[in-house]
């Protein structure tokens, strides 16, 4: 059976859909926080079991005849994000799961200046001193984050934001199809993958342009400086965690940390993966 955690989320869920399509439902199982949004699911034969990361011995039994288990990282930073991970691998070693699977980042390293690539890279550690086999999926950079950065000088027309660098932006879709694909053994990675990535690094000059083009109307990139972003962060009620955040990703992209472009993704799903700019006509047609 293949365990997939955080089937109810953003790209959990994508995952499960594709996998469906690849196996039989009494193949697939889920675990979820809340069974209730998973309730279609298991009126379609998927094994629906509650499981939490704060829980262990929740997810012991959600994680039981796991051949695979696709854990979704949490939407957690630092050591309560590395915390849950680990009581999640522990359980699913006592559950005696068979393959780990983990939603890594490209960029996943010690020495990262983004938080999250820091948290990637301990869970990493985490994965090889099991035993078992493991497959880190090193995501490119999820294109969702650069719309939600744009949400503004989508109105605005201004695109005001800290110094960056190019970055891979990559469409949830395009992974979930290539998760599902190593999840149903159409490929094997044993460890990290090569990164998963959209098919260019962009910075957000080059965005302003695709912008521009994209909609017919002049778009302008701002350079905001540092403190000045954190500050109007802040304003906005964000908590300081959060805006040291969202800070250290421009200040990763600057070190370069997302600029690698690699022909894995499109390997997997059998097609180019969708550009930045197809990704933002879709959610600026909505």
């Amino acid at each position: 059976m293949i365990i997939v955690t955080g089937a109810t989320g953003k790209l959990g869920r994508r995952i499960v859909e594709r996998l469906l399509e690849r196996v039989p439902a009494d193949r697939v199982g889920v675990s979820v926080r809340d069974p209730r949004k998973a309730q279609d699911l298991a009126d379609r034969g998927v094994r629906v079991r509650q499981g939490s990361f704060d829980d262990p011995a929740s997810l012991v039994h959600a994680f039981e005849g796991a051949e695979q288990l696709l854990l979704v990282s949490l939407d957690r930073t630092g050591q309560e994000c590395v915390s849950g991970h680990r009581a999640a691998i522990d359980a699913a070693v006592k559950a005696g799961v068979g393959r780990i699977l983990y939603t890594s980042q490209m960029g996943a390293a010690h020495d990262s200046r983004f938080q999250a690539c820091r948290d990637h890279a301990q869970t990493e550690d985490l994965l090889r001193a099991t035993g078992l086999p493991w497959t880190a999926l090193r995501n490119g950079f999820y294109a969702s984050s650069a719309l939600q950065f744009l949400e503004s000088a989508r109105h605005t027309g201004d695109i005001a934001l800290p110094a960056d660098g190019p970055v891979a932006w990559t469409g949830h879709d395009d992974l979930a199809e290539a998760t599902a694909a190593i999840l149903a053994e159409e490929h094997r990675f044993e460890g990290p993958t090569p990164p998963l990535t959209g098919p260019a690094a962009l910075d957000f000059d080059t965005v302003a342009e695709i912008a521009s083009q994209t909609t017919g109307r002049p778009f302008t990139r701002t350079v905001v400086p540092d403190d000045a972003f954190r500050e109007q962060v802040l304003a906005h009620g964000a908590p300081a965690p959060i805006g040291n955040l969202m800070l250290s990703i421009f200040a990763a992209a600057r070190n370069g940390e997302f600029t690698a472009v690699d022909s894995t993704l499109a390997e997997l799903i059998g097609r180019e993966p969708a550009t930045f700019r197809t990704q933002l006509e879709h959610a600026w047609a909505e």
